[in-house]
Order: structure tokens, then C-alpha cells, then sequence
């Protein structure tokens, strides 16, 4: 989720199947880095780089390991 508004940047390593771990960074909006809430493997980025997003929006779908 963002934790705040403003122009999303997604981790630039990051590609669908990828684990990711409580904590790690998905991206960036405006100063704030996107941590993620829970472990899982990356589905897919649901937001696209450069979007405007609104504070506690969904970023990323994780599917639960």
C-alpha cells in the first residue's frame, strides 16, 4: 500500500514471481518507500511507474506463501 499521495516509482528489480519478504521495498512515492506488509511472491504491480496513487492504495499483488 502507499504510504502517502503522490507519483509512484516501482524497485526497478523487481518482476513478477519474485519473493519478497515483510519489509522489503517495492518502490517509491514522492520521498516514502513502499514496504511491503507480508512475505509472498510478486503477481504483478498494480500500479504502472509515474502514476499518481492516493495514500493507502494498493501498489502490488502478493500472493501469500
Amino acid at each position: 500500500m502507499s504510504p502517502s499521495a503522490g507519483v509512484f516509482t516501482p524497485k526497478s528489480n523487481l518482476v513478477d514471481g519474485t519473493r519478497i519478504n515483510v519489509g522489503d521495498v517495492l518502490g517509491i512515492v514522492g520521498d516514502h518507500e513502499v514496504r511491503s506488509l507480508f512475505d509472498g511472491v510478486l503477481q504483478n504491480f498494480i500500479s504502472v511507474e509515474g502514476e499518481r496513487v492516493t495514500a493507502h492504495q494498493p501498489i502490488a499483488w502478493l500472493r501469500t506463501i
